[in-house]
């Protein structure tokens, strides 16, 4: 295990050499865990907060952080008890536990309300803090977030229940290339998180989709960015249903994207929305 954990470091020191802007690693304490955090842009900036998918680590976003960074102080954060650089020693449960964590990640930052972006379970993550403490996030950005507005497709989950049963870096690449239908993506990234499977984690939190009614009732202003290709689960369902509960959030569709092209390429809409 130390080899596996040992090549999944290396990676993720090659890969964060290639992020396109200036950047500085930080930990912040919290009852979860040390959770690191990457923190890029001029430090005058509005506060901006990045979350990934599942097993992505923060160096999903890298590929859209040079716009990103030129308009905000993005914190991307590797979340606690996943792939990454934040060991858990209390593993979230609930989406109490999400909040309370994204809640003291902010506060160890010294931020206050901030701009809020998450990516798949990072969308998730991003909207329970949104849901439960409403006043800590000025703009909410959900980008193809899963177990949100739509179930993971039949085909999604054939082809992941190799990686959940028997993990391993072949079989996250398979995934990939699987759901992405041979589109490009950051090599960089891509060994990361193929290795990224081979480490142990923390069991996820068992994701629900939220109640219609809080989602109705939120006033954050919100951008729903869906995967117009994607593979996880079914574009048009996701749409419709973002727009149909929460008819005040903006919902686009992102032709060619697909659920692991991203979040690298929703960095324009984000931008758009977020000045």
């Amino acid at each position: 295990m130390g080899d596996r954990r040992g090549a999944f470091e290396a990676a993720y020191d090659a890969a964060l050499a290639r992020w396109p802007v200036p950047v500085r690693p930080v930990g912040v304490d919290t009852r979860f865990g040390r959770t690191h955090v990457l923190v890029s842009g001029a430090a005058a900036a509005p506060p901006l907060v990045l979350l990934p998918g599942g097993g992505a680590t923060a160096l999903a976003w890298s590929g859209a952080m040079r716009l990103l960074a030129a308009v905000r102080r993005v914190h991307v954060v590797d979340p606690v008890g996943d792939a990454g650089r934040s060991p858990a020693t209390t593993p979230l449960a609930s989406a109490e536990d999400v909040a309370d964590w994204l809640a003291e990640v902010l506060d160890g930052l010294g931020l206050g309300a901030v701009d809020l972006a998450g990516h798949s379970y990072g969308g998730w993550q991003a909207l329970a803090l949104a849901l439960d403490r409403p006043a800590r996030v000025r703009r909410l950005g959900l980008v193809d977030p899963t177990t949100t507005f739509a179930g993971f497709s039949p085909g999604y989950l054939l082809h992941a229940v190799p990686v959940l049963t028997r993990p391993s870096a072949a079989r996250m690449r398979a995934l990939v290339r699987w759901e992405t239908g041979g589109r490009p993506v950051d090599d960089a990234w891509l060994d990361v998180a193929a290795l990224g499977a081979e480490v142990p984690t923390a069991a996820p939190v068992r994701t629900r989709r939220p109640d219609p009614a809080r989602l109705a009732g939120l006033t954050v202003p919100t951008l729903v960015v869906v995967a117009g290709d994607g593979r996880a689960q079914d574009p048009r369902q996701v749409a419709r249903n973002a727009g149909r509960l929460m008819p005040r959030a903006g919902v686009v569709t992102l032709p060619g994207a697909t659920h692991h092209t991203l979040p690298a390429g929703a960095e324009r809409v984000l931008t758009e929305f977020l000045r």
